[in-house]
């Protein structure tokens, strides 16, 4: 059975071995401070031979002592944080508890997790209560020694400062900081213990990539936009292990928006090897992304058939609505985690990082990055222009296909889309220009993702609709919310012109 997992929010202070430890009472909604427990702690820290869960801030320790004996795996979060995962100490000591190795497995991608590191920390932990009598933090005062392979470094001993919420704002922590800055100590410069372990053994693994610059070379405005989305894909990679909310959209984003920017920068770079990028992003993007397309129509309709009379709604609806999505929901989600266990998901890994390492670049891609790129970002405005054009020739002639001029908007949607992230990968060397042209895209996507969600639902609720009447049950409600999306779908076609009018006299 999993431990407990937890969101970790504290902050670190380094302090020589001498600093007397302030009073902690002082700060905000701290009614008393409780007595100190000393503990001995001993952790072994686990990572593959080139460090890769180190080099993304991801720690992986078999601890003993202390109450949270066990196995914890700590991954970063927002503004910070690390989501802290746990399993139960084993009699097997040296092998990884499954669920923990396999939520990295997009780093190891099957390498062996070896023993890096051992640290020894001798602990005096002190609770801070508010007047209710509960936990708000935890401050710890640690000594710690570490121990690592020979070659790796030396062994080091220092002493460093936590103060860990529980139930707490981070205000106390922002106090703590004010009250610490006060007597000379300050947050520590490493983000870990392990990291301080571990030393110029894994700063030497970690290089500092290249930034978009105006006169720079415009290939790297490429190799940073795509740098930026593999490190979001991979971070997201856990939540969707864990079936975590928006985790699958968020996957999904990073790998469309790589696969977006290899195609309006593909003159920068090597055709063939920016191509099957392409092409394993699209079927990353597509596989795993099941999940996501069936939980926003969930979401969709029973909103819609929520906002109901409950005398319009004939039959089992929502449940049938909801029934149906459980199921499919299920089926695209085994699918996706298929993929991501998949070899051809790893070798699209390492594709990407020895691409970003070697950037194939042309000779275009090592002109001048403000032409180059400004050259690029027009071509995506006349491609945008080109799809609104088929579209009002197609509604011009009075077509009787409603289907048709839908599928032409969701051209303009994609063109849209294209040029949106094209606009936020040019931003650095193009600047206000490009916020402008990426802003006024991604309303326009907006919008004709708005359609396109009523051009799917329309179609599953007919299928809805189908399966009642198959059951002996009325499929008039369903029939109902299938004119609800006609009206909705009538309001975006509408409210497109009205983005498409202000877009050309913005960017006229």
């Amino acid at each position: 059975m999993a431990g407990q997992d937890a969101l970790e929010v504290e902050r670190k202070y380094s302090v020589d071995a001498h600093t007397p430890v302030p009073s902690l009472a002082g700060l905000p909604g701290v009614e008393r401070v409780g007595a100190p427990q000393t503990r001995l702690l001993d952790a072994v820290y686990f990572d593959t031979q080139d460090f890769a869960l180190a080099r993304h801030r991801i720690t992986l320790r078999r601890r003993t002592g202390g109450p949270d004996a066990g196995w914890h795996l700590k991954l970063p979060a927002a503004s910070g944080a690390r989501q802290e995962l746990h399993e139960p100490l084993r009699l097997d000591t040296a092998t990884v508890p499954d669920r923990l190795r396999g939520l990295v497995s997009a780093h190891i991608r099957g390498a062996d997790l070896v023993p890096i590191a051992r640290l020894s920390t001798r602990r005096t932990a002190t609770e801070l209560f508010d007047a209710a009598d509960r936990v708000l933090a935890e401050f710890s005062d640690d000594h710690v020694e570490s121990q690592v392979p020979p070659g790796i470094g030396p062994g080091q001993r220092w002493r460093e400062w936590e103060l860990e919420l529980v139930t707490g704002p981070e205000e106390l922590l922002d106090a703590a900081d004010e009250l610490l800055a006060a007597a000379g100590v300050h947050p520590a410069a490493l983000p870990s213990k392990l990291v301080r372990a571990l030393g110029p053994a894994l700063q030497h693994l970690t290089s500092q990539p290249a930034t978009p610059e105006r006169k720079g070379k415009a290939g790297v405005v490429l190799e940073a936009y795509l740098r930026q989305h593999a490190e979001a894909l991979l971070a997201h990679d856990p939540g969707v292990r864990l079936d975590a909310p928006d985790a699958v959209h968020q996957l999904r984003v990073s790998a469309r928006r790589m696969r977006s920017a290899l195609a309006t920068f593909r003159k920068f770079v090597d055709a063939a090897a920016a191509n099957r990028l392409r092409d394993e992003l699209q079927w990353l993007a597509g596989t795993v992304g099941q999940a996501r397309d069936v939980e926003v129509m969930r979401a969709r309709l029973t909103d819609l058939a929520g906002g109901q009379p409950a005398a319009l709604l004939l039959g089992p609806v929502v449940r049938r609505i909801e029934e149906e999505s459980d199921f499919r929901y299920r089926q695209a989600h085994d699918a996706g985690l298929v993929a991501l266990d998949s070899e051809r998901y790893f070798r699209l890994l390492e594709s990407l990082e020895k691409f970003l390492d070697q950037p194939p670049l042309t000779d275009r891609g090592r002109k001048t990055a403000q032409k180059a790129v400004a050259r690029r970002l027009a071509k995506d405005v006349g491609r945008l222009r080109d799809a609104v054009r088929a579209a009002e020739d197609l509604e011009d002639a009075g077509s009787e296909d409603p289907a048709a001029l839908d599928e032409a908007l969701h051209e303009v949607r994609k063109s849209a889309k294209r040029l949106r992230y094209a606009g936020e990968a040019a931003e650095p060397v193009l600047g206000k220009r490009a916020r402008r042209l990426a802003k006024s895209a991604e309303r326009i996507q907006d919008t004709l993702g708005e359609l396109q969600d009523t051009v799917v639902s329309r179609a599953h609720l007919l299928e809805l609709a189908a399966a009642a009447q198959a059951d002996d049950e009325s499929a008039f409600s369903f029939g109902r919310l299938h004119a609800l999306e006609e009206q909705r779908a009538a309001e975006a076609r509408a409210r497109f012109r009205r983005d498409w009018a202000d877009f050309l006299d913005d960017h006229s």
